[in-house]
């Protein structure tokens, strides 16, 4: 999934020329006064077209399912670009946009804003109060195969689109129990998205963090349980950090800082290759030549006669 500043972004106050869409008004008068609209993501598209300019619902939640092929959504500040199977949640006066593949399916639920609230009283206040998600716009990518929440979920939305097909007394109750369920499932994958956020960022910290250290110390010759120690990680979770953001272990980015180094001493230094090894901080310069051989394929000496005959 992939995000970006939207050229199409508004500030959460709408204006006045971002229209309100009201869909019991717009689309379907059976709904005028209805807590809950369901109806496929294709046959919303056969009247409204795949491509939805910005607009907001006043007073409505909408949830849009993504099951099969590409959307482009602006929400509020930010542009994503995703594949199916997704979901991306809109609250009330939130602007959005967006525009999807013209064999793209799914699912669109319109919810009262009243109706929310109440189905999700029993909440925690910080996940769904003011700072929560009940005020902020989602987009999520689903992984049914891996995920419980998002194949519960997608099986919940399977039903609603049963359950829409009748219409006795019993089934505005369904649909009301089907959508809590819905909305749980939405929590549970908002809190593994912010996780997953959060973790991303604490990565990337740890990761610099290494590099950091490694500049100040990769002439002493630390150990990796040392580098871990002072930024208070695992050196399992620091190696996992390092193959995965720059696709080497831990200990090949402290070999390749003091490679570096070696390969500009005997590049731009006179110096004997003797006394840059303890530059490096080798005690031994026989070791220093068998670290520099097994990692650059030749000798120091053989490296320095080629630069210096280029």
């Amino acid at each position: 999934m992939s995000s970006q500043s939207s050229p199409l972004a508004q500030s959460n106050n709408v204006t006045t020329d971002i229209p309100n869409i009201d869909i019991g008004k717009a689309y379907d008068q059976h709904y005028i006064d209805a807590e809950i609209h369901y109806e496929h993501l294709e046959k919303l598209a056969n009247f409204f077209g795949r491509n939805m300019p910005v607009h907001h619902h006043d007073r409505f939640y909408q949830i849009h399912v993504i099951l099969s092929g590409t959307v482009r959504v602006h929400l509020d500040e930010t542009s994503y670009t995703v594949e199916g199977p997704m979901f991306f949640l809109t609250p009330p006066t939130i602007p959005h946009a967006f525009v999807t593949d013209n064999d793209a399916t799914g699912h669109v639920i319109t919810a009262r804003q009243q109706l929310v609230w109440e189905l999700m009283s029993g909440m925690r206040p910080t996940h769904w109060g003011n700072s929560g998600i009940m005020n902020t716009p989602l987009c999520v990518a689903l992984s049914p195969e891996q995920d419980l929440n998002a194949k519960q979920m997608l099986y919940l939305l399977g039903l609603m689109a049963d359950e829409n097909d009748h219409s006795s007394i019993e089934h505005t109750l369904a649909l009301k129990a089907l959508l809590q369920l819905v909305l749980i499932d939405i929590a549970r994958l908002s809190d593994q998205t912010h996780q997953k956020q959060k973790t991303r960022k604490e990565d990337v910290r740890i990761f610099h963090r290494f590099n950091e250290l490694i500049e100040t110390h990769y002439q002493d010759h630390l150990a990796l349980a040392q580098y871990s120690e002072m930024i208070s990680v695992t050196e399992a979770r620091l190696n996992e950090i390092c193959r995965r953001l720059a696709g080497l272990p831990s200990k090949r980015l402290i070999m390749e800082r003091l490679m570096q180094e070696a390969r500009r001493l005997l590049t731009y230094s006179s110096a004997p290759i003797t006394e840059i090894s303890y530059q490096l901080g080798f005690k031994d310069p026989a070791y220093f030549a068998r670290f520099f051989r097994r990692n650059a394929g030749i000798t120091a000496s053989q490296y320095r006669e080629d630069k210096n005959n280029q």
